[in-house]
């Protein structure tokens, strides 16, 4: 099954020249979405992971029932100020500015193997911010993984100077 055929191209979303890709069309055909977990179970399993960390919002969509799937614990990776309870924060760069993102500080235990999920790569900052999160606090991680990338934002080269593997089901070049 070509996943492509049920992502929808949204043009000038959510600003003029952008397009965006939305996997809500791919979520709403049970065909599709089962393939689509298939394949990610089959590409993530290889790290043996402990737990599975979704990035909020979308990354939660993949993250939680492949972790149900794989019989791996879930970790939300928030924005600061999300999440109940005593959280360790990690701040990094933007291109104009800072943003914060957060685990709860009892989220995983030093060692735990992480993969860390979500719907898609684009410049690859927040998920290489929440590999750094996840290291701060001594978790191993073993793997990333989205449903797109989008290759021409180049994303995968700050994974890579982080020596984490990346893995993705689709990939569009521009």
């Amino acid at each position: 099954m070509d996943l492509k055929d049920h992502i929808r191209s949204v043009p000038d979303f959510p600003k003029p020249g952008i397009l965006f890709y939305d996997i809500s069309t791919l979520l709403s055909h049970p065909d599709a979405w089962g393939v689509a977990m298939g394949r990610m179970a089959k590409a993530i399993s290889r790290h043996q992971p402990d737990i599975l960390a979704g990035i909020e919002s979308r990354g939660f969509l993949v993250a939680a029932p492949l972790a149900l799937k794989l019989g791996c614990g879930f970790i939300m990776v928030r924005k600061r100020g999300k999440l109940p309870g005593a959280t360790i924060p990690y701040e990094y760069a933007l291109e104009y500015g800072t943003d914060v993102i957060e685990i709860q500080n009892d989220a995983v235990e030093p060692g735990q193997r992480v993969v860390i999920l979500d719907d898609l790569l684009a410049t690859g900052g927040t998920m290489a911010a929440s590999v750094e999160l996840f290291r701060k606090v001594g978790a191993e991680v073993v793997g990333t993984a989205c449903m797109i990338e989008l290759t021409f934002l180049d994303g995968r080269g700050k994974l890579d100077a982080l020596d984490v593997p990346f893995s993705c089901l689709m990939a569009y070049d521009d």
